[in-house]
């Protein structure tokens, strides 16, 4: 059952707000679903709660502010999210989050760096 929930939860927010990285500033609307980082927005300039935390810094990092994040950035957290969904020294429900968040990760709208031009990356399909 809270499988079921999470995943309806993090798969409404995926589908329902842009993949921006925002600054954390007080009043800006953000709507995190794990830590300080993970989710639109952020709670910069706090330290990251955990790996998974850590790795969707990253991801706001390597996002350009008020932009549509690239190929590169998604596929890190992606890579990142999954290693921590697989690592059993990792508690469970960090694990399970982390894979939500792999299986996000492979589903944000990208930026194309050659064209600028903003896409939206098929559940499954790698370009």
């Amino acid at each position: 059952m809270l499988r079921k929930t999470a995943i309806s939860l993090f798969l409404t927010v995926a589908f329902t707000m842009p993949a921006l990285a925002e600054p954390g500033a007080l009043g800006e609307p953000k709507m995190l679903i794990h830590g300080n980082y993970c989710g639109p927005g952020n709670n910069a300039p706090l330290a990251p709660v955990d790996a998974l935390d850590a790795a969707c810094a990253r991801h706001d990092a390597c996002t350009p502010t008020g932009s549509v994040p690239s190929r590169a950035c998604n596929a890190r957290l992606e890579q990142e999210a999954t290693a921590i969904s697989r690592d059993p020294r990792q508690p469970e429900d960090l694990r399970t989050m982390a894979g939500f968040v792999a299986a996000g990760a492979s589903m944000l709208q990208i930026t194309d760096d050659a064209h600028l031009t903003p896409t939206v990356r098929q559940a499954g399909v790698r370009q």
